[in-house]
């Protein structure tokens, strides 16, 4: 394979720093940019938040725009429906999706599609995003459908 994960998403927002906050203190992501995205031109605001290795979030907030109010019903969201980050780890799987429930960002379900672990959340815009880690538990060539519980978090929440 000559690729070796997402390089970015774009996204729009309303309230940059409300989606900042969110992403530095669930995912401990990182913003390396935040300004204008041309010099003296204040309508556009374009901040690069840092997701992973070689992951990023391109959120612009544009003056004016009502884009990013639009987010409901799934598959009618625009051309971007939803995201997936990779968490690092198991435990770090489990730090995220504590932290997403500690902010009503997800509930405590946890899917088993078989190779993956996965978590689903809203971020403060309304953007669907979902969490995978590599499943444990996973039997090899066994796959499951969405809503199959992952039997290890069944009445383990957070």
């Amino acid at each position: 394979m000559l690729t070796v994960g997402l390089n970015h998403v774009a996204t729009l927002t309303n309230d940059a720093a409300r989606l900042h906050a969110f992403y530095e203190d669930v995912f401990e992501a990182e913003v390396v940019r935040d300004a204008p995205e041309v010099a003296g031109e204040e309508a556009v605001r374009l901040s690069i938040i840092r997701i992973g290795p070689y992951s990023e979030l391109n959120v612009f907030q544009i003056v004016g725009n009502t884009e990013a109010d639009r987010q409901v019903p799934m598959f009618g969201r625009g051309r971007l429906d939803h995201f997936a980050l990779q968490a690092a780890s198991l435990p770090a799987f489990e730090t995220i999706r504590g932290r997403l429930m500690a902010r009503g960002a997800c509930d405590d379900f946890v899917t088993d599609f078989g190779p993956v672990l996965s978590i689903f959340f809203r971020d403060p815009d309304g953007l669907e995003g979902e969490v995978c880690v590599e499943n444990p538990d996973a039997v090899d060539g066994v796959t499951h459908p969405p809503g199959t519980p992952a039997l290890r978090y069944v009445n383990q929440p957070g």
